[in-house]
């Protein structure tokens, strides 16, 4: 296990494990990191130069969304991520928008399908996945109207 992480264009997910503990999977890998997934988050916006209270008071900005909003981590790799649950809680995971390939209902929960042939089962109802997803991309969208994307 690892202390230290930052989120990259490779990082697909950041699942909670645990009550301090987040599996990292990305694009060629998976390991596991001694922090939670918001931990991981807020320093890897911190090593971008903003916060994850920054970059979540721009997208309240921009957007109007403020409960499980969005955040751009870092703007020039276009690296949108967004929460599954409130970020408050420990059960919330980070997921990277540029990779996610499709979705689909499984019962109570949702699979969520990257780009490169990996998936994952979330905790999510079909329809939350679905609204988060579209706050995502309409973030997304606002930021390349404005160029910063």
């Amino acid at each position: 296990m690892i202390t230290e992480y930052e989120v990259n264009s490779n990082t697909l997910i950041l699942l909670p494990i645990g009550s301090n503990v987040t599996k990292v999977i990305e694009k060629q890998d998976s390991f596991l990191v001694n922090k939670t997934p918001s931990q991981i988050i807020d320093e890897s916006c911190r090593s971008f130069g903003s916060s994850y209270l920054g970059r979540h008071e721009g997208t309240k900005h921009l957007t109007g969304i403020n409960y499980k909003a969005p955040i751009i981590v870092e703007e020039t790799q276009s690296i949108i991520f967004f929460p599954t649950a409130s970020p408050r809680f420990s059960k919330c995971a980070w997921v990277a928008l540029n990779h996610v390939k499709n979705h689909i209902r499984y019962e109570e929960k949702s699979i969520l399908y990257f780009h490169g042939g990996k998936n994952v089962e979330l905790d999510i109802s079909y329809g939350s996945l679905e609204n988060q997803i579209l706050r995502a991309t309409k973030l997304e969208s606002i930021l390349r109207k404005k160029k910063i994307l």
